[in-house]
């Protein structure tokens, strides 16, 4: 560590620390297996994708290249574009539910009540199990328990099942998708709510602000930094949604359900690799600028 010195206009004199070290070797040693396995199993195989986009291929055999062709197909194609719609909606009204109910259990979670830790377990349990078993159960209560109670009840909504319904079983995969997701947006407002200053309620309460102000005007601001990395993070997980998907409507009724991740698979699947593949890519092209909004979001936020 040097020490630089620099002539200030107040007279005193102003050192700076400046590092002169070096980057150990054994450092980039360490750093390398992980970077031959993420470059053999992310990036190589990404570049192949993106190469096969321009084709004809079909996963196996001959090809040609085909230029754009693909690309501009994908724009064309409704059964596409109507993916991309659920998948957006369905995100984005899963990330407002998601922290909406995250944040106000934080808030509940680190007040004065009793057996807190508790029920902080209780609440995270839901992060830790598989979500294929969490919607393989769900499909079981939305298809056959919430019927049958809907029908002992006399509530003919109730009677049929949501994920039947093309206009509805969005919703029930909204709720099970948030039920998974809320602990972990839990966990992280807790966090920030836990590094809130206690002097700064007990300076409001005595200037007579009430707990509702206290909420809006002091726990919002102060947790904002989190509001954003859990809008964010949200987003960008529920883009991907597959498995909670598939294990309550495989993408039906028909294709009103088809995210975009079961697009591309059910494209593999059926032959028409290099086309989902150019889907894959666009797709590839979205989440790059998602995470260019979150460090431009996020930039700065000493919170974080």
């Amino acid at each position: 560590m040097s020490i630089i010195t620099t002539p200030p206009t107040s007279g005193k004199t102003v050192q700076r620390p400046r590092s002169s070290r070096r980057v150990e070797p054994i450092f980039y040693l360490f750093l390398l297996p992980s970077l031959v396995l993420f470059t053999l199993a992310i990036t190589v195989p990404g570049i192949i994708g993106i190469f096969f986009s321009f084709t004809d291929s079909i996963g196996i055999g001959d090809w040609e290249f085909v230029g754009l062709t693909n690309y501009i197909a994908i724009f064309s194609d409704p059964a596409i574009l109507q993916s991309y719609l659920f998948t957006f909606g369905f995100s984005l009204v899963t990330v407002i539910a998601v922290n909406i109910i995250a944040f106000l259990l934080a808030v509940g979670l680190t007040s004065r009540i009793r057996m807190k830790s508790a029920l902080r377990t209780i609440f995270v349990i839901p992060m830790v199990v598989s979500g294929i078993i969490i919607a393989y159960v769900f499909n079981f209560l939305f298809s056959n328990s919430l019927p049958a109670l809907g029908t002992a009840l006399g509530i003919p909504a109730l009677e049929s099942s949501l994920l039947a319904n093309p206009d509805l079983a969005w919703i029930a995969i909204v709720m099970v998708t948030a039920w998974q997701a809320v602990p972990g947006s839990l966990l992280i407002y807790i966090a920030g709510l836990v590094a809130v200053p206690g002097d700064v309620y007990e300076a409001a309460e005595i200037d007579g602000a009430t707990k509702l102000q206290q909420l809006l005007k002091i726990t919002l601001p102060l947790v904002a930094g989190y509001v954003v990395i859990n809008v964010i993070l949200g987003f960008k997980g529920f883009l991907n949604a597959y498995d909670i998907i598939v294990g309550l409507t495989n993408g039906g009724p028909g294709t009103s359900t088809r995210s975009i991740a079961m697009t591309v698979i059910a494209g593999f699947n059926g032959g028409d690799y290099a086309y989902q593949m150019a889907n894959a890519t666009i797709f590839f092209v979205v989440a790059i600028l998602i995470s260019l909004v979150q460090l431009s979001l996020t930039r700065g936020r000493n919170a974080l």
